[in-house]
């Protein structure tokens, strides 16, 4: 079974960066030429997430203030406590919305909804270079 591997490399400002990564996806999903299968894109590091949203501005502010009632900035973290850098709450945000999306590819395109995009969330407090594994399997 044929399968495809890229990078998507992003430069980004930390917490609450959310980019829309929908179009650099498709790119990967043309250049794989699968037809039928999926499409899986992970974010290496432990403080970022990935996941789809509309992404339009009211949901980018919804989406930090959520996270902020789950996952307080200034609640008492044992990570933070440990290695004094700030950001506990960076890595409870992660685990929970976690590290990869996992989307079908039908007739060559991924099917997400009319307002669906994929979004990579930089969850850390400070500016970061993140790397982006895409990895595509199935039928050509």
């Amino acid at each position: 079974m044929p399968t495809y591997s890229g990078i998507i490399q992003l430069e980004t400002q930390g917490e609450p960066d959310i980019v829309n990564i929908t179009q650099q996806v498709k790119v990967h999903v043309e250049k794989s030429k699968i037809r039928s299968g999926l499409i899986n894109v992970f974010c290496t590091g432990s403080t970022a997430a990935v996941t789809t949203i509309e992404y339009e501005p009211g949901l980018l502010k919804d989406l930090p203030t959520a996270m902020e009632r789950f996952a307080p900035k200034d609640a008492v973290y044992e990570h933070h406590l440990r290695w004094q850098d700030g950001n506990g709450h960076s890595h409870v945000r992660a685990a929970i919305i976690g590290p990869s999306l996992t989307i079908p590819i039908l007739d060559g395109k991924m099917p997400l909804g009319t307002w669906q995009q994929i979004a990579f969330l930089d969850l850390d407090v400070r500016p970061r270079s993140r790397q982006l594994i895409v990895q595509a399997v199935g039928d050509t």
